[in-house]
Protein backbone atom coordinates (compact mmCIF):
# COMPACT_ATOMS: atom_id res chain seq x y z
CA UNK A 1 0.00 0.00 0.00
CA UNK A 2 1.34 3.43 -0.78
CA UNK A 3 2.56 5.35 2.77
CA UNK A 4 1.81 8.51 1.15
CA UNK A 5 -1.99 9.70 0.52
CA UNK A 6 -3.09 9.79 -2.78
CA UNK A 7 -5.58 11.90 -4.64
CA UNK A 8 -7.18 12.64 -7.92
CA UNK A 9 -8.14 16.27 -9.55
CA UNK A 10 -11.29 16.51 -11.86
CA UNK A 11 -11.70 19.86 -13.28
CA UNK A 12 -12.07 20.88 -16.87
CA UNK A 13 -10.42 24.26 -16.43
CA UNK A 14 -6.94 23.67 -16.88
CA UNK A 15 -5.87 27.00 -14.78
CA UNK A 16 -8.20 26.35 -11.88
CA UNK A 17 -6.84 22.91 -11.61
CA UNK A 18 -3.64 23.87 -11.44
CA UNK A 19 -4.60 26.44 -8.82
CA UNK A 20 -6.19 23.34 -7.02
CA UNK A 21 -2.73 21.28 -7.24
CA UNK A 22 -0.56 23.76 -6.05
CA UNK A 23 -2.59 24.75 -2.80
CA UNK A 24 -2.62 21.28 -2.06
CA UNK A 25 1.06 21.07 -2.25
CA UNK A 26 1.48 24.08 -0.13
CA UNK A 27 -0.66 23.31 2.64
CA UNK A 28 -0.79 19.07 2.50
CA UNK A 29 3.10 18.38 1.17
CA UNK A 30 2.67 14.49 1.45
CA UNK A 31 -0.46 14.31 -0.62
CA UNK A 32 0.61 12.26 -4.13
CA UNK A 33 -1.84 13.54 -6.69
CA UNK A 34 -1.72 10.70 -8.59
CA UNK A 35 -4.06 11.53 -11.45
CA UNK A 36 -5.77 14.88 -13.56
CA UNK A 37 -8.98 14.41 -15.20
CA UNK A 38 -10.79 16.76 -17.65
CA UNK A 39 -14.03 15.63 -17.27
CA UNK A 40 -16.35 13.83 -15.58
CA UNK A 41 -15.55 10.01 -17.72
CA UNK A 42 -11.84 10.66 -17.65
CA UNK A 43 -11.98 11.05 -13.73
CA UNK A 44 -13.98 8.01 -13.56
CA UNK A 45 -11.42 5.99 -15.40
CA UNK A 46 -8.10 7.31 -14.06
CA UNK A 47 -9.66 6.77 -10.28
CA UNK A 48 -10.75 2.93 -11.24
CA UNK A 49 -6.87 2.69 -12.56
CA UNK A 50 -5.09 4.58 -9.67
CA UNK A 51 -7.51 4.12 -6.38
CA UNK A 52 -6.47 7.08 -5.22
CA UNK A 53 -7.78 7.86 -1.36
CA UNK A 54 -9.04 10.87 -2.26
CA UNK A 55 -11.28 12.83 -5.62
CA UNK A 56 -11.49 16.29 -5.97
CA UNK A 57 -14.42 16.36 -8.24
CA UNK A 58 -15.50 19.35 -9.72
CA UNK A 59 -19.10 19.83 -9.96
CA UNK A 60 -20.02 20.92 -13.38
CA UNK A 61 -17.76 19.43 -16.26
CA UNK A 62 -18.52 18.70 -19.54
CA UNK A 63 -20.37 15.38 -20.03
CA UNK A 64 -20.49 13.49 -17.07
CA UNK A 65 -20.99 15.91 -13.98
CA UNK A 66 -19.12 15.51 -11.07
CA UNK A 67 -21.95 14.21 -9.06
CA UNK A 68 -22.59 11.62 -11.93
CA UNK A 69 -19.16 10.64 -11.91
CA UNK A 70 -18.89 10.00 -7.88
CA UNK A 71 -22.33 7.83 -8.47
CA UNK A 72 -20.51 5.96 -11.47
CA UNK A 73 -17.46 5.25 -9.24
CA UNK A 74 -19.70 4.30 -6.09
CA UNK A 75 -21.40 2.21 -8.81
CA UNK A 76 -18.03 0.67 -10.11
CA UNK A 77 -15.55 0.49 -7.43
CA UNK A 78 -13.84 -3.06 -6.80
CA UNK A 79 -15.94 -4.67 -4.06
CA UNK A 80 -14.39 -4.97 -0.28
CA UNK A 81 -11.71 -1.85 -1.13
CA UNK A 82 -12.28 1.16 0.63
CA UNK A 83 -14.38 4.17 -1.43
CA UNK A 84 -12.30 7.32 -2.26
CA UNK A 85 -13.74 10.10 0.19
CA UNK A 86 -15.15 12.48 -1.67
CA UNK A 87 -14.85 16.35 -2.61
CA UNK A 88 -16.90 18.57 -4.53
CA UNK A 89 -15.40 21.78 -6.08
CA UNK A 90 -18.20 23.84 -6.57
CA UNK A 91 -18.90 27.34 -7.46
CA UNK A 92 -22.98 27.14 -6.31
CA UNK A 93 -25.09 29.19 -3.77
CA UNK A 94 -25.68 28.42 -0.66
CA UNK A 95 -28.95 25.88 -1.55
CA UNK A 96 -26.15 23.98 -2.72
CA UNK A 97 -23.59 24.22 -0.18
CA UNK A 98 -26.35 23.53 2.55
CA UNK A 99 -26.89 20.08 1.00
CA UNK A 100 -23.13 19.13 0.69
CA UNK A 101 -23.18 20.13 4.57
CA UNK A 102 -26.18 17.97 5.65
CA UNK A 103 -24.65 14.95 3.77
CA UNK A 104 -21.19 15.23 5.41
CA UNK A 105 -19.58 15.57 2.21
CA UNK A 106 -16.91 18.09 2.33
CA UNK A 107 -16.63 21.06 -0.27
CA UNK A 108 -14.55 23.44 -1.56
CA UNK A 109 -16.30 27.03 -2.91
CA UNK A 110 -14.61 28.49 -5.87
CA UNK A 111 -12.56 29.78 -6.70
CA UNK A 112 -10.23 28.39 -3.86
CA UNK A 113 -9.17 29.78 -0.61
CA UNK A 114 -6.61 28.56 1.03
CA UNK A 115 -7.90 29.23 4.74
CA UNK A 116 -10.96 26.92 3.39
CA UNK A 117 -9.24 24.47 1.43
CA UNK A 118 -6.68 24.34 5.16
CA UNK A 119 -9.79 23.16 6.92
CA UNK A 120 -10.86 20.43 4.23
CA UNK A 121 -7.39 19.36 4.14
CA UNK A 122 -7.69 18.73 8.13
CA UNK A 123 -10.93 17.29 7.83
CA UNK A 124 -9.57 14.33 5.07
CA UNK A 125 -6.46 13.84 7.38
CA UNK A 126 -9.18 13.22 10.11
CA UNK A 127 -11.27 10.95 7.94
CA UNK A 128 -8.03 8.91 6.66
CA UNK A 129 -6.88 8.22 9.98
CA UNK A 130 -10.20 7.49 12.02
CA UNK A 131 -10.51 5.13 8.43
CA UNK A 132 -6.77 3.25 9.79
CA UNK A 133 -8.47 2.71 13.20
CA UNK A 134 -10.51 -0.66 12.90
CA UNK A 135 -12.13 -0.05 16.21
CA UNK A 136 -13.82 3.68 14.46
CA UNK A 137 -16.53 3.90 12.16
CA UNK A 138 -15.76 3.99 8.61
CA UNK A 139 -16.41 6.76 6.65
CA UNK A 140 -19.54 5.78 4.41
CA UNK A 141 -19.26 7.20 1.25
CA UNK A 142 -22.50 5.47 0.40
CA UNK A 143 -24.31 6.92 2.67
CA UNK A 144 -23.08 10.33 1.93
CA UNK A 145 -23.67 10.13 -2.01
CA UNK A 146 -27.34 8.62 -1.85
CA UNK A 147 -27.75 11.91 0.65
CA UNK A 148 -26.49 14.13 -1.93
CA UNK A 149 -28.66 12.75 -5.03
CA UNK A 150 -31.65 12.74 -3.23
CA UNK A 151 -31.24 16.44 -2.14
CA UNK A 152 -33.85 18.05 -4.12
CA UNK A 153 -32.34 21.48 -3.09
CA UNK A 154 -29.02 20.40 -4.51
CA UNK A 155 -30.82 19.16 -7.46
CA UNK A 156 -32.19 22.44 -8.36
CA UNK A 157 -29.49 24.49 -8.17
CA UNK A 158 -27.70 22.26 -10.19
CA UNK A 159 -30.43 22.44 -12.56
CA UNK A 160 -32.67 25.37 -12.57
CA UNK A 161 -36.02 24.92 -13.90
CA UNK A 162 -35.48 21.21 -14.89
CA UNK A 163 -37.80 18.43 -14.43
CA UNK A 164 -36.84 17.74 -10.58
CA UNK A 165 -37.73 21.09 -9.44
CA UNK A 166 -41.32 20.69 -10.95
CA UNK A 167 -42.10 17.13 -10.31
CA UNK A 168 -43.76 16.84 -7.39
CA UNK A 169 -45.95 18.79 -8.27
CA UNK A 170 -47.35 17.53 -11.29
CA UNK A 171 -48.66 14.14 -12.22
CA UNK A 172 -46.43 11.37 -13.23
CA UNK A 173 -46.18 10.47 -16.94
CA UNK A 174 -49.14 7.25 -18.02
CA UNK A 175 -48.28 7.01 -21.76
CA UNK A 176 -44.59 7.22 -23.40
CA UNK A 177 -45.29 8.29 -26.71
CA UNK A 178 -42.65 6.04 -28.96
CA UNK A 179 -41.65 6.39 -32.42
CA UNK A 180 -42.09 2.93 -34.45
CA UNK A 181 -40.96 3.21 -37.99
CA UNK A 182 -44.00 5.55 -39.76
CA UNK A 183 -45.97 5.47 -36.20
CA UNK A 184 -46.50 6.88 -32.87
CA UNK A 185 -47.31 4.20 -30.37
CA UNK A 186 -49.21 5.08 -27.32
CA UNK A 187 -47.11 3.35 -24.60
CA UNK A 188 -48.86 3.06 -21.13
CA UNK A 189 -46.15 2.79 -18.67
CA UNK A 190 -47.74 0.77 -16.54
CA UNK A 191 -46.74 -1.60 -19.18
CA UNK A 192 -42.99 -1.06 -19.03
CA UNK A 193 -40.77 -3.26 -16.83
CA UNK A 194 -37.79 -1.28 -16.78
CA UNK A 195 -36.01 1.53 -18.30
CA UNK A 196 -32.00 1.71 -19.13
CA UNK A 197 -29.94 4.05 -20.46
CA UNK A 198 -28.20 3.93 -23.78
CA UNK A 199 -26.21 7.06 -24.85
CA UNK A 200 -28.91 9.69 -25.59
CA UNK A 201 -31.50 7.35 -25.88
CA UNK A 202 -33.34 5.11 -23.16
CA UNK A 203 -34.48 1.61 -23.92
CA UNK A 204 -37.44 1.12 -22.88
CA UNK A 205 -38.42 -2.88 -22.30
CA UNK A 206 -41.50 -4.33 -21.81
CA UNK A 207 -43.23 -7.79 -21.70
CA UNK A 208 -42.71 -8.97 -24.89
CA UNK A 209 -40.99 -6.00 -26.65
CA UNK A 210 -38.12 -3.23 -26.76
CA UNK A 211 -38.27 0.56 -27.83
CA UNK A 212 -35.86 3.34 -28.23
CA UNK A 213 -36.77 6.87 -27.10
CA UNK A 214 -34.73 9.71 -27.55
CA UNK A 215 -34.79 11.60 -24.41
CA UNK A 216 -31.80 10.88 -21.69
CA UNK A 217 -32.95 8.55 -18.13
CA UNK A 218 -32.16 12.10 -16.29
CA UNK A 219 -35.11 13.80 -17.60
CA UNK A 220 -36.84 10.91 -17.87
CA UNK A 221 -36.53 9.70 -14.21
CA UNK A 222 -38.53 13.06 -12.85
CA UNK A 223 -41.86 12.49 -14.72
CA UNK A 224 -42.14 8.55 -13.38
CA UNK A 225 -44.09 7.58 -10.23
CA UNK A 226 -41.27 7.30 -7.96
CA UNK A 227 -43.60 5.13 -6.07
CA UNK A 228 -43.60 2.43 -8.84
CA UNK A 229 -40.24 2.98 -11.02
CA UNK A 230 -37.24 2.85 -8.50
CA UNK A 231 -33.45 3.70 -9.81
CA UNK A 232 -31.49 0.45 -9.19
CA UNK A 233 -28.49 1.45 -10.65
CA UNK A 234 -27.46 5.04 -12.80
CA UNK A 235 -28.71 3.29 -16.24
CA UNK A 236 -31.82 1.44 -14.63
CA UNK A 237 -34.96 2.12 -13.94
CA UNK A 238 -37.20 -0.90 -13.04
CA UNK A 239 -40.95 -0.88 -11.85
CA UNK A 240 -41.28 -2.46 -8.54
CA UNK A 241 -44.33 -5.01 -8.96
CA UNK A 242 -42.38 -6.46 -12.20
CA UNK A 243 -39.04 -7.66 -9.61
CA UNK A 244 -40.09 -11.43 -8.56
CA UNK A 245 -37.38 -11.10 -6.06
CA UNK A 246 -33.99 -9.98 -5.22
CA UNK A 247 -30.71 -12.44 -4.58
CA UNK A 248 -26.71 -12.08 -3.57
CA UNK A 249 -24.24 -13.77 -5.15
CA UNK A 250 -20.55 -15.00 -3.30
CA UNK A 251 -19.34 -11.66 -3.30
CA UNK A 252 -22.05 -9.85 -2.28
CA UNK A 253 -23.78 -8.10 -5.44
CA UNK A 254 -27.35 -7.92 -5.77
CA UNK A 255 -29.49 -8.52 -8.60
CA UNK A 256 -32.71 -8.74 -9.55
CA UNK A 257 -35.19 -11.94 -11.04
CA UNK A 258 -38.38 -10.24 -13.18
CA UNK A 259 -41.41 -11.60 -13.46
CA UNK A 260 -42.32 -11.41 -17.55
CA UNK A 261 -38.30 -10.94 -18.63
CA UNK A 262 -35.68 -13.64 -18.95
CA UNK A 263 -32.39 -11.30 -18.07
CA UNK A 264 -31.08 -10.15 -14.53
CA UNK A 265 -30.77 -7.12 -13.63
CA UNK A 266 -27.86 -6.08 -11.27
CA UNK A 267 -28.27 -3.45 -8.11
CA UNK A 268 -25.27 -0.61 -7.71
CA UNK A 269 -24.39 -0.55 -3.97
CA UNK A 270 -26.06 2.93 -4.28
CA UNK A 271 -29.13 1.78 -4.27
CA UNK A 272 -29.00 -1.77 -2.46
CA UNK A 273 -30.81 -0.19 0.76
CA UNK A 274 -34.03 -0.31 -1.41
CA UNK A 275 -33.82 -4.18 -0.91
CA UNK A 276 -34.49 -5.10 2.90
CA UNK A 277 -36.10 -7.52 4.49
CA UNK A 278 -38.79 -6.86 6.71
Amino acid sequence: MNPRPTALIAEDESLLAEHLRSELAALWPDLDIVAMAPHGQAAVEAALAKQPDICFLDIRMPGMSGLEAAAALTEDWPQGQPLPLLVFVTAYDQYALQAFEHAAADYVLKPVQRERLSQCCARLQSALSARAQPQQPAHDAVQQLRELLNSTQLLQSLNPGSPAGTASSTAPLRLLQVAVGNSIVMLPVDEVIYFEAADKYVRVLTAQREYLVRISLRELLPQLDAQRFWQVHRSLVVRSDAIARAERDEASRLSLVLHERPERLGVSRLYAHLFKAL
